[in-house]
């Protein structure tokens, strides 16, 4: 993968996590897409910020982005969840795959919006349907996590690897709602009550980008949710799978960013969590 792909995508990050720490304690302007899903005035400014540093860098590039979908987008789904592995060569050698950004400028708008401190800024780069890199930027922590395809996962510049944990009864589990949540209520809460009376602990942040990345740092063991979109994985999931974890669905199939379910784990506990789910 070209560095300026990584420098570009860290400088927009960066760019948009200066806004969201500037803006964080002053009024919001919030209107609402969904009965429970706001945006703010800062997802906005976010995005075009993010969107204009990567058009001025690569302007044939694409973007699928939350706030503004399908600009530029080149439409298929990717076949599988990306996997470490050697590094394409291609980029090198052909300039010419069709590339796509995939952006959720803050993810976390509802803890944002209340002033709860756990947001980011989750970017992706895509090419001809396979994710080559991945960043998810927490402002207020300052923490900066990056993943390559074939080139490892970092935390703020230092190797990170998905945590050894073997047994259940010792694992922490992240989890999500679903911005439908009032029509899943009850097959959501029996999956939250399965994991509750088998693990240590569960935590629900309001943000999958950054339970990826605790995942891959090995802060959490395994992280579940479902009925998230493309921009909501699409990095996190990169950086995960760079530090040796595993994703796939509930059912355990193949995950790519277009699946309706998500489970991403340290491996070790992978099945172990399906088995819970779906019991």
């Amino acid at each position: 993968m070209p560095e300026k792909i990584a420098q570009i995508g860290r400088q927009a990050a960066l760019a948009a996590g200066a806004v969201m720490r500037q803006n964080y304690q002053k009024p919001h302007e919030i209107t609402m897409k969904g009965a429970i899903d706001p945006v703010t005035e800062t997802d906005y400014q976010c995005q075009e910020i993010i969107m204009g540093i990567i058009r001025q860098a690569f302007p044939d590039h694409g973007f699928l982005a939350e706030e503004r979908v399908g600009e530029g987008d080149v439409g298929q789904p990717p076949s599988a969840a990306p996997q470490p592995g050697p590094a394409s060569l291609a980029w090198e050698t052909d300039p010419g795959p069709t590339c796509r950004w995939i952006i959720d400028p803050l993810d976390g708008t509802v803890n944002f919006a209340h002033g709860f401190p756990l947001f980011c800024a989750s970017i992706a780069l895509e090419a001809d349907d396979v994710l080559e890199y991945g960043v998810v930027y927490d402002p207020l922590r300052d923490e900066l996590f990056e993943g390559r395809r074939g080139g490892g996962a970092t935390l703020n510049g230092r190797p990170i690897r998905v945590s050894e944990t073997a047994r259940l009864e010792r694992a922490l589990i992240g989890t999500g709602f679903p911005y439908d949540i009032r029509e899943r209520v009850p097959e959501t809460l029996g999956r939250l009550g399965k994991m509750l009376a088998s693990t240590q602990g569960v935590r629900r942040g309001g943000s999958a980008a950054l339970d990826l990345g605790y995942v891959a740092c090995g802060r959490l063991d395994g992280f579940y949710e479902e009925n998230l979109k493309p921009w909501d994985t699409a990095a996190g999931i990169l950086i995960l799978a760079e530090a040796g974890g595993r994703i796939t669905t509930f059912t355990g199939a193949d995950y790519d960013i277009y699946a309706p379910n998500i489970l991403a784990s340290n491996g070790v506990l992978h099945d172990k969590i399906i088995d819970i789910i779906n019991g």
